[in-house]
C-alpha cells in the first residue's frame, strides 16, 4: 500500500471515528441525571411535573387526557406509574419497565421494538416513562448533513495526503533517476517545510556526488594523458641504456623522468584535495598577512636564482577562515607561476588590499603575459599556453589549476589579466576579521 493510500486512509478512518464518537456520545448524554441541566432532562423533568399535576388535580381521566396530547403531537406514548409500577391511567402492572430502568435511570433500553426512556420524580413517587416508536436510539442523532460533512473531509483528507505525498513522490523519482545515472537530477521544490529541506539535502548531496564524480573522470583522463610522455621517454631511454651501457646520460634522463613522474603524481593528488570535500577542511582563522610573508621568504630562494626578487606591500593584518595549507598551496602556486615566467632582474610583485567584505592578493610579474584569448583557459589542468613553455619551466600546468580549485572552494574568486607588461594574478577571499585601522589605500586600483 502506498503512502498516500495509508494516509488517505488513516485520516479517513480517524474522521469517521470522530463522527461516530460525537454521535454515540451525544446520545449518552441526551438523558443525562438531572443536575446536567440538559434540554432533554428539562424536557422529561417538565412532563414529569406536568403529568403528576394533572394525576393529583384530575385524576386519571385528566392524565390521560394530557398523555394522549402529548403522544397525537409526538407520537411518542407516554406511561406514568407510582413507584410500585402500577399505571396510573390503566392500572396494569409496569413494574418490569422500572426493573429495566434501573434504579438510576440514565440510559434508554428497548422496550417491544420501541426506545424507552425513563424519569423518577425526586421523591420516588412517581415514573414517567416515554416510549418512542424508533428502537434503534443511537440514529436519532445521524443526520444525512452528516453524509455532506463525511464527504467535505474526505475531499480535504484527499488533498492534504496529496499535499504530503507529492514532495515524495518527486525524491523518489529523482533518487531513481540519479541513481540510474543521471548526475544532473534535482528535486524542484519551494516548501520550507521538513520535507521541503529533505529536497534540498538531496540537491546538496547531488551536487557534491556530481563534483567528485566530474573530478574523479577529469583526473583520471588527466593522468591518462600526461602520463603517456614520461612514459614513452622512460622506455626509450632504457633501451638506449641497454644498448649503451656506458653512458650515463641515458640514466640520468631515466632518473629526470622518474622525478618528473613523481612530481606530477604529487601534483595531481593536490588537484584532488582542491576538489575534495568540503567537511574534510580543517577550517581555522588564518593570518593572511602573516601567510604571504612566509610563502615571500620560502620563494625568494628560487627568484634569487633567476635573478628576480620578491617585492611585499600593504601587509596589514588581515584574517580569513579557512584550510591553512590549502591556502598556502594556493597563493604559493601562483608567486612560483609568476617567478617561473619573470625575466631576470624584474620583481614580482605581491600586494594584500582589502575591498568591502573581500580580501584581494594581488600577484604580478614583469614577463611576456598571455595573449587575451587565452586567459579564460590558463586555469585548466594540463593547460599551456606554449606547448613546450611549461615543459622548459618544469611545469606540467597544474599550479593555477590547483590555485583555483582551492580558492573556489573557500568561496573565493581567483582571476588574471595582462598588466602590460607581465601577468597579474588575483585572488579573492571572503574577510572574517579585519583590522581596525583601514586606510583609504585598501581599495585603490589594482597593480599596474
Amino acid at each position: 500500500m502506498t503512502l498516500f493510500a495509508k494516509i488517505l486512509i488513516w485520516f479517513f478512518a480517524t474522521t469517521v471515528i470522530t463522527i461516530a464518537a460525537v454521535v454515540i456520545t451525544t446520545a449518552l448524554t441526551f438523558t443525562a441525571p438531572e443536575d446536567r441541566e440538559s434540554p432533554f432532562t428539562m424536557l422529561m423533568s417538565a412532563r414529569l411535573v406536568g403529568a403528576i399535576y394533572a394525576y393529583e388535580h384530575g385524576g386519571a381521566p385528566r392524565l390521560a387526557q394530557s398523555l394522549n396530547r402529548f403522544e397525537h403531537a409526538t407520537g411518542a406514548q407516554e406511561i406514568v406509574t407510582d413507584a410500585n409500577g402500577k399505571d396510573l391511567v390503566t392500572g396494569e402492572d409496569r413494574s418490569d419497565l422500572i426493573k429495566q430502568a434501573g434504579p438510576s435511570p440514565r440510559f434508554p433500553f428497548t422496550r417491544r421494538n420501541r426506545t424507552a426512556i425513563a424519569r423518577h420524580s425526586p421523591d420516588g413517587k412517581y415514573w414517567l416513562f416515554l416510549l418512542v416508536p424508533r428502537p434503534n436510539w443511537y440514529f436519532w442523532f445521524f443526520e444525512w448533513e452528516h453524509v455532506w460533512t463525511l464527504a467535505i473531509v474526505v475531499l480535504l483528507c484527499y488533498w492534504f495526503a496529496y499535499h504530503l505525498t507529492s514532495p515524495v513522490r518527486k525524491l523518489q523519482h529523482a533518487v531513481d533517476r540519479f541513481g540510474r545515472g543521471d548526475l544532473t537530477t534535482r528535486v524542484e521544490s519551494n516548501r520550507r517545510d521538513e520535507l521541503g529541506q529533505l529536497a534540498r539535502t538531496f540537491n546538496q548531496m547531488a551536487d557534491r556526488i556530481e563534483t567528485l564524480m566530474t573530478a574523479e573522470r577529469r583526473l583520471l583522463l588527466d593522468i591518462s594523458h600526461e602520463l603517456r610522455s614520461p612514459l614513452a621517454r622512460l622506455g626509450v631511454a632504457v633501451e638506449l641504456a641497454r644498448s649503451k651501457s656506458q653512458d650515463d646520460s641515458m640514466l640520468d634522463r631515466i632518473e629526470k623522468e622518474a622525478d618528473r613522474l613523481n612530481s606530477l603524481v604529487s601534483e595531481l593528488l593536490q588537484v584532488t584535495r582542491a576538489e575534495g570535500d568540503r567537511s574534510k577542511l580543517q577550517i581555522e582563522a588564518v593570518r593572511l598577512d602573516e601567510l604571504i610573508e612566509e610563502i615571500g621568504e620560502d620563494t625568494s630562494i628560487e627568484a634569487a636564482a633567476k635573478g628576480c626578487r620578491i617585492d611585499m606591500k600593504n601587509m596589514h593584518p588581515v584574517t580569513v577562515m579557512g584550510d591553512a595549507e590549502l591556502l598556502r598551496r594556493a597563493v604559493e602556486n601562483v608567486v612560483r607561476n609568476a617567478i617561473r615566467y619573470a625575466p631576470p632582474g624584474e620583481s614580482i610583485d605581491i600586494e594584500l588590499k582589502t575591498s568591502g567584505e573581500m580580501a584581494q592578493v594581488m600577484v604580478r610579474d614583469h614577463g611576456p603575459g598571455v595573449p587575451e584569448p587565452q586567459l579564460p583557459r590558463i586555469f585548466d589542468a594540463f593547460y599551456r599556453v606554449e606547448e613546450d613553455r611549461n615543459r622548459a619551466s618544469g611545469g606540467v600546468g597544474l599550479g593555477l589549476a590547483i590555485a583555483k580549485r582551492a580558492v573556489e572552494l573557500h568561496n573565493g574568486k581567483l582571476s588574471a589579466r595582462n598588466a602590460y607588461p607581465g601577468l597579474l594574478v588575483t585572488i579573492e577571499l571572503p574577510v572574517t576579521v579585519q583590522n581596525a585601522e583601514k586606510s583609504s589605500e585598501e581599495i585603490s586600483e589594482p597593480v599596474s
